[in-house]
């Protein structure tokens, strides 16, 4: 399994670094109401090929699945850098219909994660801990929904111009596509966690795949 922590951690900084690079070399840039297409694309491509190396790697999958939830959890704490995208708007830089559900969804997923990862990542709060995540993946999706049609809400606004440039720019080319890896990944943890059942004295029991302990 150390092969996969080495290749991986070397696919995340190249990741990075193209990211970077890309958006030092104005790749991303677009002065437009929405995001541009290379956006898109740089958002996207990734998710894509984690799925799918996900689905048809059993080695890569067992080696994910065996990472701490709690840990990948507390990694969402980075999101209550949303405030930035409220600042943003605040002065006009950009459109609010984006930047105020962005930025509160992102604040409060980020202020819950280290919460949710000390309390709930655990087979005792299994439910808890999947609606959480799944909150946090709709949170994502409806940043980058409102980002790409913030032109079509308010045409006579400012646009997602900062959102493609850098240091912004590496928000929706690296962290949200990243971050939302994450929650796939405990999502997948959490379903294979024992479900909890009562007996018929009130008492809470474990089961799972194998029946009752």
């Amino acid at each position: 399994m150390k092969i996969y922590r080495s290749v991986i951690a070397g696919l995340v900084g190249a990741w990075f670094i193209l990211s970077l690079a890309s958006s030092a070399g104005g790749v991303f840039k677009n002065d437009s109401n929405s995001l541009a297409l290379p956006v898109g694309v740089a958002a996207l491509a990734p998710i894509v090929l984690f799925l799918l190396w996900f689905a048809t790697s059993p080695g890569f999958r067992e080696f994910l699945l065996g990472l701490s939830p709690g840990t990948l959890t507390l990694a969402q704490t980075w999101r209550v850098n949303g405030f930035i995208f409220l600042v943003l708007s605040a002065y006009g830089a950009l459109p609010k219909p984006f930047a105020l559900p962005a930025g509160l969804g992102d604040m409060a997923i980020g202020l819950t994660a280290p919460w949710i990862a000390a309390k709930f990542a655990n087979p005792e709060h299994k439910g808890g801990f999947i609606f959480w995540q799944i909150l946090g993946i709709a949170d994502l999706v409806n940043a980058v929904a409102l980002g790409t049609t913030a032109t079509l809400i308010n045409p006579s606004g400012p646009g997602m111009g900062p959102m493609t440039v850098l240091p912004l720019s590496l928000i929706p080319t690296f962290f949200v596509p990243l971050l939302l890896i994450f929650h796939v990944i405990c999502i997948a943890q959490a379903r294979r966690w024992p479900e909890r059942s009562y007996s018929r004295m009130g008492r809470p029991e474990q089961v799972s795949a194998f029946g009752r302990r």
